[in-house]
């Protein structure tokens, strides 16, 4: 009987074992097949984002220091292109540009009103500054420019935001602000960003922001 017993014991005793260890295998298999696919997702994650990380240092470039700076423009000047530009800088002509500029760099840097007549209704030929009228300030002409002009499809349709400034005329008064003004060696005058253009006390013309400016 003991005999019988512990047969019976021993194997109740195993089946019990073999019925604890197929579970085990079973779940280090189901453990393992969990896992294995968070470990490849999270290592291409990472990757991912190591890949971004280089793009956008390689995208951004570093900003130069001043010391960068004139070495590129002293670079620069060396060029035919450099040479040309201070032969004109150096020329009566150059000279009196920026004359003009340093003129009405108060009011660009403050955005006030300057006073101006309209002397010509078109640009000078070869102008490559989209619509613009020219304007003499303090006595000094400028090229007063407000960029390309755009077309609803129809050639003689021209979009709203100029149409005013269609109707000026020569010898107008107008009241004038501006953010910024250049000049390149092809012209004669200081190039005048039209920004804010009045006329008898109403507003002609103001540019409209950037998007996702100010």
């Amino acid at each position: 009987m003991k005999n019988k017993k512990n047969a019976l014991n021993g194997s109740d005793s195993s089946g019990d074992r073999s019925m604890l260890i197929k579970p085990t295998k079973n779940m280090k298999k189901v453990i393992y097949a969990l896992v294995l696919p968070l470990v490849v997702v999270s290592g291409l994650v990472f990757a991912n984002r190591e890949m971004k990380n280089e793009t956008s240092k390689k995208s951004t470039p570093k900003p130069l220091s001043a010391a960068e700076m004139k070495a590129e423009r002293e670079k620069w000047e060396a060029t035919p292109e450099g040479i040309k530009y201070k032969k004109w800088e150096a020329s009566p002509e150059g000279k009196k540009v920026f004359a003009g500029e340093a003129k009405i760099r108060k009011y660009i840097s403050a955005f006030t009103n300057m006073e101006a007549v309209v002397t010509a209704l078109s640009l000078p030929p070869g102008s490559r500054l989209g619509f613009g009228v020219m304007a003499r300030i303090n006595g000094d002409d400028y090229i007063l420019s407000f960029g390309p002009e755009k077309s609803d499809g129809n050639f003689f349709n021209f979009n709203n935001e100029f149409q005013q400034l269609h109707s000026l005329k020569v010898n107008d008064k107008i009241i004038i602000r501006s953010h910024s003004v250049s000049h390149a060696p092809k012209y004669l005058y200081p190039i005048v960003s039209g920004d804010y253009v009045e006329r008898d006390n109403k507003i002609i013309y103001k540019r409209a922001p950037h998007k996702g400016g100010c």
